[in-house]
């Protein structure tokens, strides 16, 4: 149903089934797929691709430009996939062509009121961000990661699958895979074990796991100590991915223990 207050422009492509609320203002680039409800007073501009079964609560200003100075009008784009939850007040802009032109949003998403997302993030699935949390542009979030209420995530930060962040907590290195990080300049306070039991982890494989982490930041020579892990914690899938993501972007800061 669509309120007929609604202002939806005559090029949108609406599915049939889409729940439009009273107020709600849809602009002429934007798809909205099946299912999707979106209650009043919601705003959705830009090249904007919504897919199916997600929920936009009142006030979200979904898809609006990217707070960049180097913004010129270009068609950039934000992509939402399907089951995504967005409470009131979150803002999600497009991309930049700096950043390659899109920001992306995944499946499974709840992002709680007045969470922001800017230009060029990418967002994957399962992921929790609670209330006022803020990422700046370009950063990566991975699978199933959780950020608590009020954090700020740096530009350009990843954040590996099944992390943790703190309430409060200023992310301004990368998180490691299955990291707990806090702080106000974020430091590492050990593994995601409960995160990983919920995942039905083998407590085999979150002991190795563990061991593996030590051995990692067991100094600040952190490239020394990966070269050096012994073929125990290298053939574990875990420690593996941890490995590897650090691997992947050497000019990045880590997120490390305070004692390393």
């Amino acid at each position: 149903m669509i309120h007929k207050t609604a202002i939806i422009d005559k090029n949108a492509k609406i599915a049939s089934n889409v729940e439009i609320g009273p107020y709600s203002i849809i602009g002429k680039n934007v798809e909205i797929d099946e299912g999707t409800k979106i209650q009043s007073h919601v705003n959705i501009s830009g090249y904007t691709k919504i897919g199916k079964n997600n929920f936009i609560y009142s006030f979200a200003s979904i898809g609006s430009n990217p707070q960049d100075l180097k913004y010129n009008n270009e068609k950039t784009a934000l992509i939402i996939g399907n089951n995504n939850t967005i409470r009131e007040y979150v803002t999600a802009n497009t991309g930049t062509v700096g950043g390659g032109g899109k920001t992306k949003i995944g499946d499974g998403n709840l992002l709680m009121i007045g969470v922001h997302l800017a230009h060029d993030c990418i967002i994957g699935n399962n992921i929790v961000l609670a209330n006022n949390a803020a990422v700046a542009g370009h950063a990566h979030i991975e699978d199933d990661v959780i950020i608590g209420g009020n954090c700020g995530v740096q530009q350009f930060t990843r954040i590996g699958k099944m992390a943790m962040i703190g309430g409060m907590t200023a992310v301004t290195r990368d998180v490691i895979p299955y990291g707990l990080s806090f702080g106000n300049r974020n430091y590492l306070e050990g593994i995601n074990i409960i995160g990983l039991r919920r995942r039905n982890v083998t407590n085999k494989e979150i002991l190795i796991l563990t061991e593996g982490y030590k051995e990692i930041f067991k100094s600040n020579q952190l490239f020394h100590n990966l070269d050096n892990l012994d073929n125990k914690y290298m053939n574990n899938k875990l420690v593996k991915e941890i490995v590897e993501f650090i691997n992947k972007d050497k000019k990045r800061p880590i997120c490390t223990p305070l004692s390393s």
